[in-house]
């Protein structure tokens, strides 16, 4: 079956993931995740998307990003990516492809998991085994939100300042929140709508973006469909 095209809905928090070319790295030293960080930032702000949590990591990078536009995430990611290929290869004397074909993004029901998925991108060098706590990463969105370290890529969303009146308050609560594990089954539920390019939310958010997208944005039930009664009939007269 081919696979459905990409669909993107404006103002609609997707959850980003780019892999490198079967896996390889992406990033080689320091001075690679400072210039791609830098010019995401930059990409961002031409094409109008807010970018809320991100973590780049040795193959890999997550983003959880509101586009204000439709067209705005492919612009950012294309150009992001062309630019960031461009430099890899002349700096490193390499040609070819440096990305595993498409990236994949999902749309996110933000009341429900906005911020569990926040946690889930700050805390990837943690499940890595890079690192213990998420603060001891330096490319991640973590210490933006619960250090208060400045930051250029990171865009607040309003579910995050609803965390405390002030900005002590809600370090403080977001902090809080990386005490418990984070549900396996989202986690799952997360992996499967952002590799699938299916919607993460209810029944009801799922009726809302494929009616915004004009097209399915979950994947059809498993198995046979079940025969109709007026097909039921037609075998019983047999």
């Amino acid at each position: 079956m081919a696979r459905l095209g990409r669909y993107f809905v404006a103002d609609q928090p997707l959850h980003v993931i780019q892999r490198g070319n079967n896996r390889q790295p992406i990033f080689f030293e320091d001075e690679n995740y400072a210039r791609y960080r830098s010019w995401l930032a930059e990409a961002a702000a031409e094409y109008g998307c807010v970018l809320h949590a991100y973590v780049l990591m040795t193959n890999h990078v997550h983003l959880l990003a509101t586009p204000k536009k439709k067209e705005s995430l492919p612009r950012l990611m294309q150009s992001l990516g062309r630019r960031y290929v461009r430099y890899i290869n002349d700096e490193y004397g390499r040609t070819g492809t440096l990305w595993e074909g498409r990236y994949r993004a999902a749309p996110i029901d933000s009341d429900e998991y906005f911020l569990a998925c926040c946690r889930y991108i700050e805390l990837n060098p943690v499940r890595a085994r890079m690192v213990g706590h998420p603060r001891d990463y330096a490319w991640s969105s973590y210490a933006a939100h619960a250090l208060g370290k400045p930051d250029e890529l990171v865009g607040d969303h309003p579910l995050f300042r609803r965390l405390g009146r002030s900005i002590a308050e809600r370090q403080r609560a977001y902090r809080a929140l990386f005490r418990s594990k984070l549900d396996e089954a989202f986690i799952d539920d997360l992996r499967a709508a952002t590799n699938g390019g299916w919607a993460l939310g209810d029944s009801r958010f799922r009726r809302e973006i494929a009616k915004a997208a004009k097209r399915r944005v979950a994947p059809l039930p498993k198995g046979r469909p079940p025969a109709s009664r007026k097909g039921k009939r037609q075998l019983n007269r047999h």
